[in-house]
């Protein structure tokens, strides 16, 4: 009789729980944890809100966090439009409302800032706690808890939002353009490619960003689209018409911790979506590109997509490899959240340029195959909850695909 109540009220127990969080949506955001006073106990931020917060209540976890599972009597949250988006005002609201059990992030100074310099083109830098307090700058922007998530967060806004990170006294001096400008990142400032108006005009809306204010951006590129349209000014506003589709589509997987692994880069949920490219041909014969798609770790076929290669001549396989992205980028496909690429670091580095090109912050990595395909080199980063397995899956599926495809070239261009 005593077990059977203890298990009921286990039962009752989780019910009540569950109806605490039962009416958060699966959408990137911030949580408030709220005692029975109404009392902030505890903010959060994830990219999928549901998921993170029936986490507390569905694992087992260390004294502190028990503690605080103990007093919860009510969870709201804020939506936002991505996780980055989330990691930001995470930090904001956890400097404005300080909760108890927030407390390491508002008394330790070893934590992480984003500053803005105080100089004629401002820097963006990442700064301890106490250097912000000795320090003069013109903008800060946290403290951000973990160093990776803000170093990733300053890697997606800096394509977004191009700064330049030289020393002050060059700038002006350097003969070149240096490295960060080829591939997008850095405005021109090291050789005047860009005036003094217009980079201070970049810097702001990197500010507005963290400081919540996107829409105010979003509006005032549309007037500047309208503008160069008006004045026929075409490839500055179809640039700038790009920014605007990268920040309404912010691509952020990276940022979403391995217990909050699906991918929002909008208001709606879907699954992780991973493309895989393949370039096939013999000495630049018949040569095609293939591209598949797995959701979840599982091929999705309705999104296969072939490219018979249409301005390459020769043995050329990265030049292929461009215009075979440029090709699928142009269409308004579901955007996936990574590209995996049959190749290594000049395969990986020219689908790199594309979306810089074409405005797209999306993470590429690369698979290695060496002799016979024995090996799995890795070429970049792995984003948290993918597994290599899976990206092995997806290349040796490209292979097969780009494979079948061009033999199927191959053999109508020899009976023609």
């Amino acid at each position: 009789m005593q077990i059977t109540n203890w298990r009921y009220s286990i039962t009752v127990s989780r019910e009540r729980m569950k109806k605490i969080y039962s009416h958060i949506p699966e959408n990137p955001g911030v949580y408030f944890m709220k005692d029975a006073k109404g009392t902030i106990l505890y903010i959060g931020k994830a990219g999928n809100l549901k998921r993170r917060v029936s986490s507390y209540f569905l694992r087992p976890h260390d004294a502190r966090i028990q503690k605080l599972v103990s007093l919860i009597k009510a969870i709201d949250y804020r939506e936002t439009d991505s996780a980055l988006e989330a990691l930001i005002l995470e930090s904001a609201l956890i400097k404005k409302y300080q909760p108890q059990f927030n407390i390491r992030e508002k008394d330790d100074k070893s934590f992480l800032y984003v500053v803005i310099t105080d100089e004629e083109y401002p820097r963006v830098l990442l700064a301890r706690g106490k250097e912000v307090l000795e320090g003069k700058y013109k903008k800060t922007f946290g403290p951000f808890v973990v160093a990776s998530n803000v170093r990733e967060a300053l890697r997606i806004l800096r394509k977004l939002f191009p700064w330049h990170t030289h020393d002050p006294e060059k700038i002006g001096t350097y003969k070149r353009p240096c490295f960060d400008y080829e591939v997008g990142i850095c405005p021109g400032v090291c050789v005047g490619a860009i005036g003094k108006k217009e980079y201070a005009k970049t810097i702001k809306n990197l500010a507005l960003f963290f400081e919540g204010k996107k829409d105010k951006i979003l509006i005032s590129l549309r007037k500047d689209m309208s503008a160069a349209s008006k004045k026929q000014e075409y490839e500055k506003a179809e640039s700038i018409k790009r920014k605007i589709f990268a920040l309404q589509h912010i691509q952020d997987t990276a940022l979403i911790s391995d217990d909050e692994i699906v991918s929002l880069t909008g208001r709606n949920a879907r699954a992780i979506r991973i493309e895989g490219y393949d370039i096939s041909n013999i000495s630049g014969v018949s040569a095609v590109g293939s591209m598949v798609v797995f959701v979840n770790g599982v091929p999705d076929k309705n999104e296969y997509r072939k490219f018979k290669i249409r301005t390459v001549e020769g043995p050329n396989d990265i030049a292929m490899l461009r215009e075979v992205l440029t090709r699928r980028f142009d269409n308004k496909w579901t955007l996936p959240d990574l590209l995996l690429i049959d190749g290594g670091k000049g395969q990986v580095n020219v689908a790199n340029e594309v979306l810089n090109e074409l405005g797209f912050t999306i993470p590429v990595v690369g698979l290695a195959k060496g002799a016979e395909r024995k090996r799995n080199d890795l070429i970049g980063t792995l984003p948290s909850g993918i597994e290599l397995s899976t990206l092995i899956k997806v290349r040796d599926e490209a292979h097969r695909f780009a494979v079948a495809y061009h033999k199927k070239v191959r053999s109508g261009a020899f009976f023609k």
